[in-house]
């Protein structure tokens, strides 16, 4: 699902639940969220917003996913109908999706997806290429790491007495709306190349096009360390392989990851 992710949409709804989320840079350097959720459902998520094109991409490592968006640059529409996805626009299942009152339109979008799919389709659908196991050896002690996008900024701290890396967004922690800190286990900052596409928005800003399939470097933040790794995505319909610099297969800790592409 696209997560709306200015400061208007916050609050979030559900995006606790999320088994995985991206974080990518969008028009005007400000950030949105690609939330995944295979082994539970919340009862909602939102705001949902746009979809962009580089999502194809991303969204190809898994096999025929739901893609719940509000819509698209209307060329780019063709090509989401073209992919191995099963796209979601409000209205085809008109008890799914409601307007909430929490917010001004369009940050009020919100989504209830059992009612769209049905049950969860559980960990097997994950098909990522993340491994999870023990920590590797090494690594440099973190406390506090942040992102900067143009626009948008990402700091996740170390929280020892939970055993996770709170998030906070533009200064801001986040909290959904249910009052839940969100706190990924493992944090992916993943150095990819970020390029203009041939799509602009209503105002004639360029869409960034953040190219996931290739290889890189990237540091992972788990454990209350940070661990330099290489990662590789052969083609799209591979999943992403991180490793050590040795060689060895980079592990995460159990729980939530989020993935943020950094400009390499």
């Amino acid at each position: 699902m696209k997560i709306d992710n200015v400061a208007a949409a916050r609050p979030q709804t559900g995006l606790d639940a999320a088994d995985v989320v991206y974080a990518e840079q969008v028009e005007g350097g400000l950030s949105r969220l690609m939330a995944v959720f295979a082994s539970t459902f919340p009862k909602a998520v939102g705001p949902v917003r746009s979809a962009r094109e580089s999502d194809l991409e991303l969204l190809r490592q898994f096999d025929e996913p739901t893609l719940a968006f509000s819509g698209a640059q209307h060329k780019l529409l063709p090509l989401i109908d073209k992919a191995p996805l099963h796209p979601q626009l409000p209205g085809k299942v008109p008890d799914a999706w409601y307007r909430g009152n929490d917010k001004a339109a369009p940050h009020n979008l919100y989504l209830r997806p059992q009612r769209l799919v049905g049950d969860a389709p559980g960990d097997a659908a994950l098909s990522t290429g993340f491994r999870f196991g023990s920590a590797p050896a090494g690594g440099t002690p973190e406390t506090s790491r942040t992102v900067k996008f143009p626009s948008a900024r990402f700091t996740f701290t170390w929280s020892a007495e939970r055993k996770r890396w709170t998030v906070a967004m533009d200064g801001t922690p986040t909290v959904t709306t249910e009052g839940t800190s969100v706190a990924p286990a493992t944090v992916v900052i993943q150095y990819v190349k970020v390029r203009s596409s041939t799509y602009h928005d209503v105002l004639g800003k360029n869409t960034p096009y953040t190219e996931s399939v290739g290889s890189g470097t990237a540091t992972v933040l788990r454990d209350g360390r940070a661990y330099d790794a290489d990662w590789n995505r052969s083609e799209a319909s591979r999943g992403t392989d991180f490793t050590t610099p040795d060689g060895a297969p980079m592990n995460f800790a159990r729980g939530q990851v989020w993935v943020v592409f950094a400009k390499a």
